[in-house]
């Protein structure tokens, strides 16, 4: 069951925001670098269409022209061609489901933004992807447009075998082949009530193969991807999430320790490939917020590239203000400004990771098979 839920969505700091709701410097660029596209657009009828003609005309004239040999001018001009693009360009669709979890126990290195923006971009371009929030913090159910309250069927029913994941899933208002199962702040209590379950560390994994069973049954269209969002530790939350998934993505900030804590993350994953899921794997590592002006984020990218030559994309998230700014108004970047650099990087890994091979063996299949 499939619920679809259109709520306000409404910024969540204290900033002035223009009439259509966007904020100052955001309106201010789509007035400048749409203002061409805006005028034009109108078409004037009756007595007045010549004047209004030449008022168009005067107007476009009156637009700085920002050569390309400025450093703005040079960055609008790579973005356009990045979007012509990535705009023309097809999304490889897997042969099963892909099952991806995005960990790393270092706090504040785009975990959740980079989810929901791959998965995000990844419907944009017709695949269906579902989004398990296992984190109770609910960020990811936020920037989907997902009702998440106290009291919401979600993630933690899920764990606790109270509700099928398929009663729990929304669809999110801004793309119908977006899914998510949504984490409430009952989710931060779970681990402790888990203790006691029987098999606790693998409920996530048995309650999506039943789901993706669930779908064939009814008919539906298949699941492409699943993103398991993780909280940032490495408690009983994260190894259900590593228990269903195939693949691990790990987004590094391209920041001083970028790798602490890294060596104990593989340690880990290492153990749940010993004891609980032989098919996880390492597949992919995402460098993000990085400024590439900056000595310090080449020498982070350089290192993580030498050691992890074949699981780094070669895609890089920048430092963005968009990005920063999307999920105060319950949104990815990919809806809040596709266009912006933060954007079109997240679509470029998103197109990059669905033309990578997945792995030849999945925890989930459709009918039921490990």
């Amino acid at each position: 069951m499939h619920r679809s839920v259109q709520t306000q969505r409404r910024p969540q700091f204290h900033v002035k925001h223009g009439p259509d709701g966007r904020s100052p410097r955001r309106l201010g660029r789509h007035q400048n670098e749409g203002l061409a596209n805006h005028v034009t657009d109108v078409r004037p009828t009756g007595e007045d269409s010549l004047d209004d003609a030449a008022r168009r005309a005067a107007l476009l004239e009156s637009i700085p022209d920002v050569g390309i040999d400025t450093p703005l001018g040079a960055q609008v001009a790579t973005d356009q061609r990045r979007h012509a693009v990535i705009s023309g360009s097809t999304f490889e669709t897997p042969s099963q489901t892909r099952v991806f979890t995005v960990a790393n126990q270092k706090g504040g290195v785009g975990k959740t933004t980079t989810a929901v923006n791959i998965a995000a971009a990844m419907t944009r371009a017709g695949l269906t992807v579902l989004v398990i929030d296992n984190d109770p913090q609910g960020n990811a159910s936020t920037a989907l447009g997902i009702e998440h309250g106290s009291g919401t069927p979600s993630t933690y029913d899920v764990l606790l075998g109270d509700s099928s994941m398929a009663e729990v899933v929304q669809t999110s208002p801004y793309n119908d082949k977006l899914l998510c199962v949504p984490s409430t702040i009952d989710l931060s209590g779970a681990e402790i009530e888990l203790v006691t379950v029987d098999s606790r560390e693998t409920r996530l994994r048995e309650a999506l193969r039943s789901y993706l069973v669930h779908r064939t049954a009814e008919g539906l269209g298949r699941i492409d991807y699943v993103f398991i969002d993780c909280p940032p530790s490495l408690g009983l939350l994260t190894v259900n999430a590593f228990s269903a998934a195939a693949e691990v993505l790990i987004p590094i900030q391209c920041e001083y320790y970028a790798l602490e804590g890294l060596s104990q993350l593989l340690k880990n994953i290492e153990l749940i490939r010993a004891h609980l899921n032989p098919a996880l794997t390492v597949s992919t590592i995402l460098l993000t917020m990085s400024d590439v002006r900056t000595n310090l984020a080449r020498e982070v990218a350089a290192e993580v590239r030498e050691h992890f030559a074949e699981q780094t994309l070669r895609t890089v998230i920048p430092r963005s203000v968009r990005i920063s700014e999307a999920p105060s108004y319950g949104q990815s970047v990919i809806q809040y400004d596709p266009s912006s650099s933060g954007a079109l990087a997240y679509a470029e890994a998103a197109r990059e990771i669905s033309r990578r091979p997945g792995p030849t063996t999945s925890t989930t299949s459709e009918d039921g098979t490990a």
